[in-house]
């Protein structure tokens, strides 16, 4: 017998439904989709093919799942937004593909203000208790810790790790590949493969272990180091910095800094100790 969160096998499964789960007419379905005991599925959701949701999951809103995503008992997914300004306008939210959404994780709709959509990448990890906010964007294989949480409209790049009972304050940017330690209040945007720790979040490094694991050659390591260097004690603001690395930097990862700097952003920037 398959494992519970396993998708089903065969591209004319139809759904398996148990007895007492709700499913709103409305709702669709994709092939090999599976429900448990006491789930519910709201009338404008979409779940795609062999999407698994556990017993007590609640998937609502207008939400789209994407296919092979596991829904743990107790999470509520499309929900509307934690927002005071929320006024009940129809709003989304579009989970990709092979997610993992543990127990009693939440993830909010968009708000009107915000652009009326919040957006999930593919093979994310949400453990449990983790928050992801009205209008924020997450990438790809991002993991958020057990209680970590996303205020409204964050931007959360690939291979992001998300410490446990870490906060990231409304309209923060993460770059890719990032790890924000435990314990965690990150104030302001976050440089592509950033270290960030301490209770009110520092920039201490890079995470140079990620790195490492995604197989990165080591003159592009050594080049992100120097330009971290760079961007620590050069001469000039912080974006004079980057605008000079821009300029003469011939590595790939240096340039995914140095755009994420100069481009938009609300919060400003954690900047090397």
């Amino acid at each position: 017998m398959a494992p519970a969160d396993a998708p089903a096998t065969g591209p004319e499964t139809g759904p398996d439904i148990h007895p007492t789960a709700i499913i709103e007419p409305g709702a669709t379905l994709g092939q090999g989709v599976r429900i448990g005991a006491y789930a519910y599925v709201g009338p404008e959701v979409t779940l795609g093919d062999g999407v698994v949701l556990k017993n007590h999951a609640c998937v609502t809103g207008w939400t789209e799942i994407g296919p092979e995503t596991v829904i743990f008992p107790f999470a509520v997914v499309g929900e509307v937004p934690q927002d005071l300004k929320f006024a009940g306008e129809r709003t989304r939210l579009i989970v990709g593909a092979r997610n993992r959404i543990r127990e009693g994780a939440t993830l909010n709709t968009g708000t009107a203000g915000g652009g009326g959509v919040t957006r999930v990448g593919d093979d994310n990890l949400f453990m449990t208790g983790a928050h992801v906010g009205h209008d924020c964007i997450v990438g790809n294989r991002v993991v958020m810790v057990n209680q970590a949480a996303l205020a409204g409209h964050c931007v959360i790049g690939d291979d992001v790790i998300i410490g446990g009972l870490s906060g990231i304050h409304q309209w923060v940017r993460i770059g890719e590949g990032a790890i924000i330690g435990a314990v965690t209040m990150v104030t302001n945007d976050v440089i592509p493969h950033g270290l960030v720790h301490a209770a009110r979040g520092e920039l201490e490094g890079l995470n140079l272990v990620g790195l490492k694991r995604r197989g990165l050659a080591r003159a592009e390591i050594a080049a992100l180091r120097a330009a971290y260097r760079e961007l620590a004690s050069g001469e000039g603001s912080f974006a004079e910095r980057a605008e000079r690395l821009a300029a003469s930097t011939e590595s790939e990862e240096v340039r995914k800094i140095t755009a994420f700097i100069l481009g938009e952003s609300g919060r400003s920037f954690l900047t090397p100790k």
